[in-house]
C-alpha cells in the first residue's frame, strides 16, 4: 500500500508549489514523483490532473506537467485583479460570515503571527494563504472564492520574498501586516464592510512592491497603480 493518498500527496505537492519548493515552471517528473510518493503511475496522474484544474499545474500531451508559470502577462492580469477580487470579498465577509469563522480565523492568526515572529517565511506565506482562503469563504460567494483561490496561488508565491525581509525597514511592515490581520479580523467580526475595505487595500498595498521583486529587481512595466485609486470599481 503506498506510503501516502491521493489526497495527502494533493496537499504535499500544493504546499511545495506554493512555498516555491517546486518552482515555477518547473517540469515534473511524473515518475520521480510516483517514486517519491509511492504511488503508482495512474493515481498520480489523477493528482496531477486535480492540481491542473486548480491553476497549480499546466499539461500537455507532448511536455507532461509542469509547475504553472508566472511570466509577465499572467502577473499583469494578477496584479489588476487581485484588489478587485480581495476588496469585494472582504465587504461580502463581513455580511456572510458565521462565528465559527471568526473563531477560524483568529486561530490561523496566531499561526501567522508565531511564523512570522520567528521569521519562517515559507509558513508565514502559506498561514497567510490560509488565513485569506478563511475570509472567502466566509464571504459565501461561488465565482469569487474561485477567483480567490487561483489568485492566491501566484500571490503566496511572490508573497515569499515579502515574509523573508532583507532589511530593518521590510521587517517593520512583515511586522505591520500582523497588525493589519488583526484589524481586518475586528472590523469582519463586526461586520463593518467599509472598514474591512479600506484595511484590506491597505493590506494589499503593503506587500506589493515587494511582491513585483519576485518577478523582477525593478517594479513590472505595467500600469499597476494603488488600487485606493479605483475604490469606484468595488
Amino acid at each position: 500500500m503506498s506510503r501516502f493518498s491521493k489526497s495527502d500527496c494533493l496537499d504535499d505537492l500544493r504546499r511545495r508549489i506554493l512555498s516555491t519548493e517546486l518552482e515555477p515552471g518547473l517540469d515534473l517528473d511524473e515518475a520521480g514523483l510516483s517514486r517519491h510518493y509511492d504511488m503508482s503511475r495512474t493515481p498520480m496522474r489523477e493528482v496531477l490532473q486535480r492540481l491542473q484544474g486548480e491553476g497549480f499545474v499546466v499539461m500537455s500531451e507532448n511536455r507532461g506537467a509542469k509547475v504553472a508559470s508566472m511570466d509577465i502577462s499572467v502577473l499583469r492580469t494578477f496584479f489588476q485583479t487581485a484588489p478587485m477580487v480581495y476588496a469585494n470579498i472582504a465587504r461580502l465577509a463581513c455580511e456572510n460570515r458565521m462565528g465559527a469563522q471568526i473563531d477560524l480565523l483568529k486561530r490561523t492568526q496566531v499561526q501567522f503571527a508565531k511564523a512570522t515572529k520567528s521569521s519562517d517565511g515559507a509558513e508565514a506565506a502559506l498561514a497567510n494563504h490560509q488565513f485569506h482562503a478563511i475570509i472567502g469563504e466566509m464571504a459565501h460567494n461561488t465565482y469569487l472564492v474561485a477567483s480567490l483561490a487561483r489568485l492566491q496561488i501566484d500571490h503566496t508565491r511572490m508573497s515569499q520574498t515579502f515574509y523573508r525581509p532583507a532589511a530593518p525597514y521590510e521587517t517593520m511592515l512583515v511586522l505591520k501586516a500582523i497588525e493589519q490581520h488583526d484589524a481586518m479580523i475586528a472590523a469582519i467580526e463586526a461586520r463593518e464592510g467599509a472598514l474591512a475595505i479600506d484595511l484590506t487595500l491597505q493590506h494589499w498595498d503593503l506587500s506589493r512592491d515587494r511582491m513585483e521583486r519576485f518577478v523582477r529587481p525593478d517594479p513590472l512595466p505595467v500600469d499597476v497603480i494603488s488600487f485606493k485609486d479605483h475604490t469606484n470599481a468595488i
